[in-house]
């Protein structure tokens, strides 16, 4: 899995480039704020439909621009695909695969891409909010479904609070208030046994790497937390949809009292375990960053082992932010597979081997040449 070729128009900083990457270890080298990260989140953008920057898609488009376009060769399963997304001011975003439309979700299904970024380094110490988006775009990679499933929810959600919000001015709002909880309950059950199923796979993986990076010393456990009444996330659907209807309906009366939504998967956790304590309130900085990149290269082994790829890596200023240990383990497990990777410092070239060296300047790649 790799990208052929990439051409920006008026994306971020960029008017128009054109970006050839090679099939292995592409350096992205430059000064701070010339457009080094805004080359990647195109990339991270073909595969999920989204920035991991900005919620807004209008804030991806140029200031002197209404429009702008992203076309990609990518190559997956030994087929090449021509994605094509235009964003605008003033229209819904537009996404074709070789001329057919699709929706954001549906991108995954020809190109994947694991982005670790140096916020990244704190996905175990920060909010359950951070852990649950990791959660969700990881899903979405693996399965283009779950995407659609959280958008819904997110939309019945918005209503149901709308309806607490409004409903002693208009009592007639109750009346449609169950069919959003059934609603709401039907998609919390699919998203509980997606996000079970993916953390007990993640453990996994993530368990041995972690290991191996401490040296043994460091035993990595994930507990996912959801609604009180839901006893089993790996229970049948039917079982878990029952749970979530008896937690709405022990909640209906104090929710109608403080006209708000008090409990949801909105409210999910991943809790994070170093040899059994709470990594987000005990971890130290160097056990809390091997934690995280052993998340994020677990990821990118469930995703080779499920697609039979290796997706695209993209790594965003993250080594001046490692020590040299933590360097030299992230570094050497990219061997295979098409790596992206940037850097203000050209120190850390000669640590990269053989590649493609692309300066940026300015929203421009002002010269290319091979290393090693």
């Amino acid at each position: 899995m790799r990208v052929e070729k990439l051409s920006l128009e008026g994306f971020r900083n960029y008017d128009f480039v054109c970006f050839e990457p090679s099939e292995e270890m592409n350096v992205l080298c430059g000064d701070n704020a010339q457009g080094k990260t805004n080359l990647i989140e195109a990339i991270y953008y073909l595969s999920l439909g989204k920035s991991f920057r900005t919620r807004f898609d209008k804030e991806l488009i140029s200031f002197d621009s209404s429009y702008c376009n992203l076309l990609a060769e990518v190559s997956t399963r030994d087929r090449e695909f021509n994605v094509r997304i235009q964003l605008s001011r003033s229209k819904p975003k537009e996404i074709t695969v070789n001329s057919v439309k699709r929706r954001p979700g549906e991108l995954s299904d020809f190109f994947s891409a694991v982005l670790f970024s140096p916020s990244d380094l704190y996905l175990v110490q920060e909010g359950a909010v951070n852990r649950r988006r990791f959660l969700d775009d990881s899903i979405s990679t693996l399965r283009p479904r779950y995407g659609s499933i959280i958008s819904e929810y997110t939309k019945n959600l918005e209503q149901k609070t709308a309806i607490l919000k409004d409903y002693r001015e208009k009592p007639s709002l109750l009346e449609i208030l169950d069919e959003y909880n059934l609603q709401l309950a039907r998609l919390s059950a699919r998203i509980i046994r997606y996000r079970a199923s993916f953390i007990k796979r993640l453990e996994e993986e993530a368990k041995k790497l972690n290991l191996e990076i401490s040296s043994g010393k460091e035993e990595l456990k994930f507990e996912y937390e959801t609604l009180s009444e839901v006893k089993d996330p790996f229970a049948s659907y039917e079982e878990v949809l029952s749970q979530v209807l008896s937690n709405q309906s022990r909640l209906r009366g104090a929710e109608l009292d403080c006209q708000r939504t008090l409990d949801g998967v909105h409210r999910d956790e991943l809790r994070i375990f170093i040899n059994g304590e709470d990594a987000r309130s005990f971890a130290s900085q160097g056990q809390a960053r091997s934690a995280a990149i052993s998340m994020k290269l677990a990821l990118r082994e469930i995703i080779l082992y499920e697609k039979e790829e290796t997706p695209v890596l993209l790594l965003d200023d993250v080594l001046s932010e490692l020590d040299p240990m933590r360097q030299e383990f992230l570094l050497g497990r990219i061997e295979k597979g098409q790596t992206i990777l940037s850097t203000c410092s050209e120190e850390n070239l000669e640590k990269l081997g053989r590649g493609k060296i692309f300066y940026i300047n300015e929203g421009k790649i002002s010269d290319v040449h091979s290393s090693g």
